[in-house]
C-alpha cells in the first residue's frame, strides 16, 4: 500500500476528520519526506541550524496543493510519533505562508479526542496558547534562514480559521482527483 495515493484523505464516514501522514515527528531536526511514488521514508536533509519541529509535521494523502505537493499539516501533539504514522485529526485553522515554491499554507490540526483527549478543548487556532502560536510563526519564518537564497522568499501571513483551512483541503482533494483521473 502506498499511503500517499491509497489512503483516503478522510476516514470512512467522517467529513470533519482527516488522515495525516507524518513526515517529521515533533522534536526532530531531521527533515524526512515520504516518497510519493514509492511510499518509503527518506531523509531529505538535516535542518541547517539549531531548530526543531514543535509539532508533528506531515500531509493529507490524496491532496494536491498549489505548490504541487500534498497539503501540509502541523499536528499539535503531546508526544512525538514516527515518520509514516497516520494521524486522525481535527482541523483548527491554518497559517498562511509562501516560500520559493509559491503559496504554501500550513493547516493546523489536533488529534481526535479518542487518540489524545488533552486537545479536546482546542477547537480553533485561537484556543492554542499564545506562546504556541508564536512558536509556530517563528518556526516557519526561521526554518530556512541558513538555506541561502530560499530565506528571502519566505513570507508568513496570518492565522486563518477552520472554514478557510477546510476550503484549502477540499480544493486540494479536487485538484488531486482531477490530476489522477483514471
Amino acid at each position: 500500500m502506498n499511503l500517499v495515493h491509497d489512503l483516503s484523505p478522510t476516514p470512512e464516514g467522517k467529513d470533519d476528520v482527516f488522515h495525516v501522514l507524518v513526515d517529521i515527528p515533533k522534536g526532530s531536526s531531521n527533515k524526512y519526506e515520504i516518497d510519493e511514488d514509492m511510499g518509503y521514508v527518506s531523509l531529505d536533509r538535516v535542518l541547517y541550524h539549531q531548530m526543531f519541529y514543535p509539532f508533528d509535521y506531515g500531509s493529507i494523502p490524496m491532496t494536491l496543493a498549489e505548490d504541487g505537493d500534498p497539503v501540509d499539516v502541523c499536528v499539535m501533539v503531546t508526544y512525538p510519533t514516527v515518520p509514516g504514522c497516520v494521524h486522525r485529526v481535527r482541523v483548527i485553522g491554518m497559517l498562511e505562508t509562501a516560500d520559493e515554491a509559491g503559496v504554501d499554507p500550513k493547516i493546523l490540526a489536533v488529534p481526535i479526542e479518542k487518540v489524545d483527549p488533552r486537545w479536546a478543548e482546542v477547537k480553533t487556532w485561537e484556543d492554542l496558547p499564545e506562546h504556541v502560536r508564536k512558536e509556530i510563526h517563528l518556526h516557519f519564518k526561521e526554518i530556512k534562514k541558513l538555506e541561502g537564497e530560499k530565506y528571502p522568499k519566505v513570507e508568513i501571513g496570518d492565522f486563518k480559521g477552520v472554514d478557510e483551512a477546510t476550503d484549502v483541503i477540499q480544493k486540494a482533494i479536487e485538484a488531486y482527483n482531477e490530476e489522477h483521473k483514471k
